[in-house]
């Protein structure tokens, strides 16, 4: 068997609590850059199966537990050359699917260890100004009127 590339498909699960508190995390390899709990689909996986694993993974939440919503809204991007040897070559590109994770209230999690140096839960606009990815950004800014929340 060869090299087991990544696959070119992600979520972004954008975990917040009814008042629109927003859970971001700092990345190990890059120190300032935080973001919203994302990863790479797994062969044979449905796209909310991905969306738990990683919640599971990166925050030690289980997320069959609270609601976990699939907006039905994709983002393409290109992959940041630094991260292109982790896909087949040739693979340029991601798609990016985004869910939203609803949690009662904002909750202490476990950190996946080499991945993630802290984790904070900050207001939605500080939230969105915070990450570093435009798609990250733009799926917070959204966030008030996917869960009909009052800004």
């Amino acid at each position: 068997m060869g090299t087991a590339y990544k696959i070119p498909v992600s979520v972004l699960v954008v975990i917040h609590t009814p008042e629109l508190r927003v859970l971001l995390l700092e990345r190990a390899d890059r120190p300032g850059f935080w973001q919203s709990v994302t990863g790479s689909q797994d062969a044979g996986e449905t796209l909310p199966q991905t969306a738990q694993r990683e919640v599971a993974e990166e925050t030690g939440l289980d997320a069959s537990r609270f609601e976990l919503v699939d907006w039905r809204k994709q983002n393409q991007y290109e992959i940041y050359r630094r991260w292109r040897s982790r896909y087949a070559p040739g693979v340029t590109h991601n798609t990016e699917h985004v869910f939203s994770l609803r949690l009662p209230q904002a909750l202490p999690v476990t950190l996946a260890a080499g991945e993630h140096l802290q984790y904070a839960w900050l207001p939605w606009r500080d939230a969105a100004d915070k990450v570093f990815s435009w798609s990250n950004a733009d799926a917070i800014r959204e966030l008030p009127e996917r869960v009909g929340a009052k800004q």
